[in-house]
């Protein structure tokens, strides 16, 4: 028993290397592709932003993703499948709406994420209240409800931009589609120290959450505080969403990618190698998704729609999966 431990255990460790030595030789070639002595001090600096707001990204949503499967007890939802991206969209376009595109400019900064944070945090605390409540939770009744608030939102936002003015419309369609191209460098370093704030704060949840993955009445019985754990751990995923969208834009179904990718790979419920394995797979993705829009692409598209595409055919894999168990 205790051998089939330790092989597990060099298992993820093995996996868990590669997966780093990857995003080592990914970010080399992004870096230092068609980089000369004289386009060096042009182009270096963007890319390194670019790459930071890579590593944020996949740390808020490999974490934010990883933990909120365990509170939920399944495999396939995550805040963004929830509405929460959706949330975001419809606070840019309300803001568009009733206050104009110079207003909306404005608050592009700290304004605008102090704000996203306040009310996707009131957000998470309410769908804690109404959809976690009682004992009997339908898995495909939380999704359902999750992407009905997030048709809804949608929804109210798609009606506003109708009625917007074509280039009122254009300012806030920079907003509808996450792109490292035009990262606001102002937010970089509020993102990375409220990501590290975040991890700081989480670090010693790690193993209750493992304890968590066992189910909430096995959780109890060892001492967990549940109720207490599953709202503080809604908390911190929607502020990581939060400054992860508030940074790049919404990527819908990266979590999904590769929080799940992450299980398969490592084939273990230890939270602290899930939420490694999940960033250095957002970086590997996201970063290999900048080079196919930069050097095939043409900048044509955005790592956005590249990723939901693949994560989209991915979730809807995953819900054929678990409807036949």
């Amino acid at each position: 028993m205790e051998q089939r431990i330790n092989a597990k255990r060099n298992h993820s460790k093995r996996n868990l290397l590669l997966l780093f030595l990857l995003n080592v030789i990914i970010i080399a070639l992004f870096l230092f592709l068609g980089i000369t002595e004289k386009n060096f001090d042009f182009y270096m600096p963007k890319r390194l932003v670019k790459i930071i707001a890579v590593i944020i990204v996949s740390y808020s949503i490999g974490y934010s993703s990883v933990a909120f499967q365990t509170i939920t007890n399944n495999h396939i939802l995550t805040p963004s499948v929830m509405g929460l991206d959706s949330l975001y969209l419809f606070i840019q376009t309300v803001v568009e709406f009733f206050f104009g595109s110079k207003q909306l400019s404005m608050m592009t900064g700290y304004p605008n994420f102090l704000i996203s944070v306040a009310i996707m945090v009131l957000a998470a605390i309410s769908l804690f209240l109404l959809l976690f409540r009682g004992e009997r939770k339908n898995v495909y009744f939380l999704v359902l409800t999750g992407m009905i608030f997030g048709g809804l939102f949608n929804g109210l936002a798609t009606f506003m931009q109708v009625l917007l003015d074509p280039n009122e419309f254009s300012v806030l369609e920079g907003k509808m589609f996450a792109s490292f191209n035009n990262v606001n460098t102002d937010l970089i370093l509020v993102s990375a120290l409220t990501a590290f704030a975040v991890l700081l704060i989480s670090i010693k949840d790690i193993p209750y959450l493992d304890v968590l993955s066992l189910g909430p009445d096995h959780a109890i019985n060892l001492g967990v505080d549940y109720k207490g754990l599953v709202l503080k751990t809604l908390i911190i995923s929607a502020v990581l969403i939060s400054v992860s969208t508030a940074l790049v834009g919404p990527i819908t179904f990266l979590g999904i990618l590769v929080v799940n990718l992450g299980r398969q790979i490592m084939n273990t419920y230890h939270h602290r190698e899930l939420t490694l394995a999940a960033t250095f797979l957002g970086v590997l993705f996201l970063t290999f998704g900048l080079l196919i829009t930069e050097r095939v692409f043409q900048f044509s598209t955005t790592v956005s729609v590249i990723i939901n595409f693949i994560g989209g055919i991915y979730f809807l894999y995953l819900m054929l999966k678990e409807s036949k168990r």
